[in-house]
């Protein structure tokens, strides 16, 4: 076999993973492996402005695609700013694999002050990710990738991380670089199984909880099935939004730890929870009602929060497709899931009447103006809360995001991963301050032609911190108030499309624009022009979210 480099090595295992994009800075301790990519003609470089924006994006991208993200970049200052990213990806259980450059195998660990140093490099990066690699030689390198990506892919998805020398990447061998490692489905123990159909088909009314594991395991259509054949009302955790479409009569949202839902399923004989941690609102819970049947790959998750009274240590796909080709259940009891139906047409008014008729009509447009399979992100800002997580129609899987951990700033980068996976118009909701952290990624955008409609809705600072100090720090400022640009004239001195908003009807204009422009586009929305939401203005009414 003829020699080959250290980053051509790397690519050739990228290429065999599938991988179509990766993003990331180019650095003098990553150049080999850019170099390989961009002579390979296979993979497209997507140049981010900051490393942790590269990672966010491929988390981004990930999420929406269900395949590998990949990042790429350099070692030592460069390495710690992917830290936040690594560890949003950690908190959504997303499939990215960061890669960083090193400096020289003979400088490692030796002190000698040499460019990018960072001996402990690698103990960061563990802290994070569920597999890390750092291998010594060239020929270890595309086996280091596989090994890595393996663990990435296998089970509840986590990020992985890959620290390469530079020597090593411009080093030559003759290896050859394989195969990716072979994955198998977890199936569920048949005994396990029995006793769960038999629970089940003995119930009649049952609820079923969906996460972010029926997504990521390309279980809707089955998890779907089972909801209709059970006639079970279906809530979804945040990350498992889209698990059925919420224009399904069966899908109740977010809202199983709301007073009127706990009400409605109080009685109920069986929660069958899939793909989820059960964590966040639905630990609030306490115990659930009925028996627990907890299905879930990761078999840390079982008990974290609730014991359960079975569980299913499997992919959601498997399981509840052998659920359902053993079962011979009877249909559900009508009137308990009319009570549940009532309870999330309740809520789901209430919700219309805090937001006001003017976000409740904002929020009607996007839905109708955007593709059913279009991606919908969210930043961490007012609308998000008020809406845009809980109550914004998710209608396939794949198609929602917003940061796991809380972190401020993500969306941007998200959004652009998303819209590299998906190749369709793909709208990221932000705040003013948030949007500041990565605006740089809107040259990114600019560069790639990547077709984002970004829409700031500004009001001069952190409002929903602005409001808690005014509720409970005697109106006193700090810290809130921020000196605000013009986001449309930012965006076109970026090569990107943009104008200011006020109020709905010159909202509806500008987003039919901008979703009928090519590339990027920045609508700059005065949220002060808008009918005010109630708990997210002046007085913070403190919740637990759905």
């Amino acid at each position: 076999m003829p020699e080959i480099t250290g980053g051509q090595a790397v690519h050739d295992a990228l290429v065999k993973l599938g991988v179509k994009h990766v993003f990331g800075i180019p650095s003098v301790h990553n150049l080999p492996t850019f170099d390989a990519i961009h002579s390979g003609g296979i993979i497209t470089p997507i140049i981010t402005r900051h490393e942790q924006a590269a990672v966010h994006a491929a988390d981004g991208y990930a999420r929406a695609s269900g395949k590998l993200g990949v990042a790429l970049c350099s070692t030592g200052p460069g390495t710690t700013n992917t830290v936040t990213g690594i560890y949003e990806a950690a908190f959504a259980s997303s499939r990215v694999l960061v890669l960083t450059g090193q400096t020289e195998s003979t400088d490692y660990g030796k002190g000698r002050a040499a460019g990018h140093e960072a001996e402990n490099q690698l103990p960061m990066l563990q802290t994070l990710a569920r597999s890390v690699a750092s291998p010594r030689y060239t020929k270890d390198l595309a086996p280091a990738v596989f090994h890595v990506a393996a663990d990435i892919m296998n089970g509840r998805p986590q990020p992985g991380a890959i620290e390469m020398p530079i020597d090593i990447q411009y080093g030559t061998t003759s290896a050859p670089v394989g195969e990716p490692i072979p994955m198998a489905p977890v199936t569920p123990d048949s005994k396990v199984l029995n006793r769960a159909v038999s629970v089940i088909s003995d119930a009649s009314r049952r609820v079923i909880i969906a996460g972010g594991g029926v997504v990521n395991g390309g279980a809707s259509a089955e998890v779907q099935e089972l909801a209709e054949k059970l006639n079970a009302p279906v809530f979804m955790s945040g990350n498992g939004r889209g698990a059925i479409p919420d224009d399904h009569e069966l899908a109740m949202g977010t809202i199983v730890n709301r007073r009127q839902t706990r009400r409605a399923i109080q009685d109920a004989d069986v929660v069958i929870a899939i793909g989820t941690r059960l964590r966040g609102s639905i630990a609030a819970w306490g115990t659930l009602p009925g028996k627990l049947i907890h299905i879930d790959v990761d078999p840390l998750v079982h008990g974290m929060v609730a014991v359960p009274d079975i569980s299913l240590i499997a992919d959601a796909k498997e399981a509840v497709r052998r659920l359902l080709d053993a079962m011979n259940a009877r249909s559900g009891d009508s009137e308990f899931l009319s009570g549940v139906q009532k309870a999330y047409q309740e809520i789901r008014q209430q919700t219309r009447e805090r937001i006001g008729k003017d976000m409740s009509a904002l929020m009607d447009y996007l839905r109708a103006s955007m593709d059913r399979h279009s991606v919908f992100v969210r930043d961490m800002t007012m609308p998000a809360y008020a809406w845009g997580n809980d109550w914004f129609p998710i209608l396939a899987p794949n198609t929602t995001m917003n940061p796991n951990s809380g972190a401020i700033g993500p969306g941007l980068p998200l959004a652009n991963g998303a819209a590299v996976a998906s190749g369709r118009k793909t709208v990221v909701i932000h705040g003013d301050g948030g949007v500041m952290v990565h605006i740089g990624e809107l040259s990114t955008a600019a560069q790639h032609d990547i077709p984002i409609v970004l829409i700031v809705f500004t009001d001069g600072g952190y409002g929903v911190l602005r409001g808690i100090q005014a509720d409970r720090f005697e109106d006193r400022n700090v810290g809130v108030d921020l000196a605000t640009p013009n986001f449309a004239m930012v965006a076109k001195g970026m090569g990107v499309k943009g104008e200011q908003v006020q109020g709905l009807d010159e909202f509806k204009d500008a987003f039919k624009r901008a979703m009928a422009a090519p590339g990027p586009y920045v609508l700059d929305v005065d949220l002060r022009t808008l009918e005010p939401m109630q708990g997210f203005g002046r007085r913070i009414e403190f919740v637990q979210p759905g």
